[in-house]
């Protein structure tokens, strides 16, 4: 099949960063009121999340290294739900995949699944916590704060969702996700205001991350108001996200996919997917067939949300630890996006079997973006049929982010057909 000419784009998003976020990190932490909470001897755990999060190693060792001037003993804990196959081995490599080690951090690790129930809610909902961390004399939450894959309404990924599922671990997340997307949204910040009146939470350290993937904002939150920062950073993160440049594709190329990018491998809401049983589907962008090339290796063979791309190739499936990615697809209760999409053999040959399946389309028509995953879209290929698309869209809409053509970037793939990148 011969696939279409294809243009490369760079799209200019918003990039407001902070220039240096480990200098930033200590001077919220010496201008802030910890030096006069957190004593000399004293041990803080701080929450290792299992997300590629913009220079979380750098700022997980700067937060380190101050609290040390404080004369405190802190300590990584791994708070990630059923991650790394709900296992005290695997999210420590996950931490490790993240540069999140002790040699690096300048602090111990501790990897355990073991929790302690603090107590339950008004309704009996089960309240847990980290066992290592509710014996700490302080915890200190980081978390990145963005819209969520499941979860609506205005609390969703963020210091709340570190709480309820991060620190609840898979006891608290396999409980929490039985509740559907809306009502998570309602309980999380119900869960987060309990454990801080429970537990020694201090404080907790938001970050927002621009459409490049860099350290745009980083607060220090005090517990009482985890949900209203992840309120308010969620209206900053909806601002600075990336996004494709048209709202109707026929086919998307992903070449990676990954926990590194986010917890349902693709950004549900870039790729205008959720596949949940009883959730309506996002009214854009429309997307009639995405197709996936590969794991991140950083995910260790937890292929969860496989099931929102359509075909895979035959180097993605073999990559697939299946009891890892099942474990965490039954916790979430969203079984469709754990299923196996048609494998469509090499990068080539899925490709092409992907257009095959489309309604017929005249020749040079096909609208095609291919990208490499769903948290770096800055660079952006397309076919004709997709630019005409964006043109007939950015007609009298300013809030489209312009494109700028760069080079051509047609399919290039080695002899066993894997795709080559457009570099």
């Amino acid at each position: 099949m011969q696939l279409p000419e294809m243009m490369l784009y760079r799209q200019n998003f918003s990039r407001e960063a902070i220039k240096n976020p480990a200098a930033a990190m200590a001077n919220l932490i010496r201008s802030s009121s910890l030096p006069g909470t957190i004593k000399s001897g004293q041990t803080v755990a701080l929450t290792g999340g299992s997300r590629g999060i913009a220079s979380i190693d750098v700022l997980m060792r700067a937060l380190a290294e101050s609290l040390k001037e404080l004369g405190a003993k802190p300590f990584v804990v791994n708070a990630m739900g059923s991650h790394g196959g709900a296992t005290a081995r695997g999210q420590f490599e996950i931490l490790e995949s993240l540069g999140i080690t002790e040699s690096f951090v300048g602090c111990p690790v501790k990897a355990s699944m073991d929790v302690d129930m603090i107590g339950e809610l008004a309704d009996g909902f089960p309240v847990f916590c980290d066992r290592n961390a509710a014996g700490a004399d302080h915890i200190i939450v980081i978390g990145r704060i963005k819209a969520h894959t499941a979860v609506t309404g205005p609390v969703q990924s963020g210091l709340c969702k570190m709480c309820s599922i991060g620190l609840g671990k898979v006891d608290g997340a396999s409980r929490l996700h039985r509740y559907g997307p809306t009502r998570m949204g309602e309980m999380m910040p119900a869960i987060a205001a309990f454990l801080a009146a429970h537990v020694p939470m201090v404080a907790g350290v938001g970050i927002v991350e621009n459409a490049y993937g860099e350290v745009a904002r980083l607060e220090l939150v005090h517990p009482d108001d985890f949900p209203a920062a992840d309120a308010r950073l969620l209206e900053e993160a909806a601002r600075l996200k990336a996004r494709l440049p048209v709202s109707e594709l026929d086919l998307l190329v992903v070449e990676e996919m990954g926990k590194r990018y986010s917890g349902s491998g693709m950004d549900t809401n870039v790729i205008g997917r959720w596949r949940i049983a009883g959730e309506a589907e996002p009214s854009f962008p429309k997307i009639g067939r995405i197709v996936v090339l590969a794991l991140d290796p950083s995910s260790h063979g937890n292929a969860q949300g496989v099931g929102l791309a359509d075909l895979i190739t035959e180097r993605f499936f073999k990559d697939i630890d299946l009891p890892t990615t099942y474990r965490n697809t039954l916790t979430s209760t969203y079984l469709q996006r754990g299923m196996i999409p048609v494998i469509g053999g090499s990068d080539r040959e899925t490709i092409e079997k992907a257009l095959l399946t489309l309604p017929l389309l005249k020749e040079g028509q096909a609208r095609i973006a291919r990208i490499k995953n769903t948290s770096h879209l800055e660079e952006i290929s397309l076919s004709a049929g997709a630019f005409a698309q964006y043109e007939a869209e950015v007609k009298g809409n300013n809030q489209h982010v312009a494109l700028h053509l760069t080079k051509r970037s047609d399919w290039k793939f080695d002899e066993k057909g894997k795709l080559l990148p457009w570099d």
